[in-house]
């Protein structure tokens, strides 16, 4: 059960420092903290942390008018995470500008071993590797195409850009609390991690050597996607399966996030997890 909410009128109140001026510090940087902005991913933070997900909520910070309508997701949170509420001018100069959502929650991520993320996989497993995502929409969207198609984890290299930065994590509507996932390490490595765990590596390129709808389906199956222009280095093209989405010549390529949503709709499809 959540604890009874506690107003705030100053936007210079020590309570809520952690919410202030939030596109800034998104700049900055958090750490292992981050921001869950909006109902739905408020909702999601409170499944991951009672489901013990690895991630937990500090605090929460609404504004007023929202917390009858969002009650039922605030009594999943336990009593010792303090709930704020504010007006809206009150709200507004917390945060640094018009929060039209009017729902914040400050979460912390706890400390995870990649090594034994990947070695927790089950026997039949679906992976989403991305290499040098730099783009805060398409890692949010690779989060909920990950989720919708069933992979069992995402892993990022160290040149992807933090999957928990408040508009990647809105993005994916909450799918970054949901899916496992692990970044850092150079994709090299996370690939060849996989490769010896029995993982059939397919990289996705627009010159890919293979049809995307003639993978032929295997129990571990993993899929490497690039960043847009660039692309995945021709060294891991090289290395592992290549696959291409068939598309018309008029177009060079799609974007990182619907290139990857129809290949994980197909692989999935293979693995008969759709």
């Amino acid at each position: 059960m959540a604890a009874p909410p506690i107003a705030i009128a100053n936007a210079n109140d020590p309570r809520v420092a952690e919410f202030r001026d939030i596109r800034e510090r998104d700049l900055t940087g958090r750490e292992n903290r981050f921001i869950a902005e909006g109902t739905v991913v408020l909702r999601m933070l409170a499944e991951a942390h009672a489901e013990g997900r690895g991630f937990r909520a500090e605090k929460i910070l609404l504004l007023r008018n929202r917390v009858a309508g969002i009650q039922p997701i605030l009594d999943r949170f336990p009593a010792d995470v303090p709930v704020y509420v504010a007006e809206a001018d009150a709200l507004a100069g917390i945060v640094g500008f018009h929060l039209h959502r009017g729902v914040l929650a400050l979460g912390r991520r706890e400390e995870r071993d990649g090594a034994a993320l990947v070695d927790a996989l089950p026997e039949r497993a679906l992976v989403l590797v991305g290499c040098g995502i730099s783009n805060h929409d398409n890692a949010g969207s690779m989060f909920r195409n990950a989720a919708a198609f069933r992979a069992d984890a995402v892993l990022l290299d160290e040149t992807s850009c933090d999957p928990l930065y408040r508009k990647a994590l809105r993005v994916s509507v909450g799918s970054v609390l949901r899916v496992p996932h692990r970044r850092g390490g150079k994709a090299l490595d996370l690939l060849l991690a996989l490769a010896e765990r029995g993982f059939a590596i397919w990289t996705l390129s627009p010159h890919g050597n293979t049809d995307i709808r003639a993978i032929p389906a295997a129990a571990r199956m993993a899929l490497v996607v690039g960043t847009e222009g660039e692309g995945l280095p021709e060294a891991l093209l090289a290395r592992f399966h290549s696959a291409r989405i068939p598309q018309s010549d008029a177009l060079d390529s799609l974007n990182a996030a619907t290139a990857t949503g129809i290949a994980l709709f197909s692989m999935a499809s293979a693995m008969g997890r759709i």
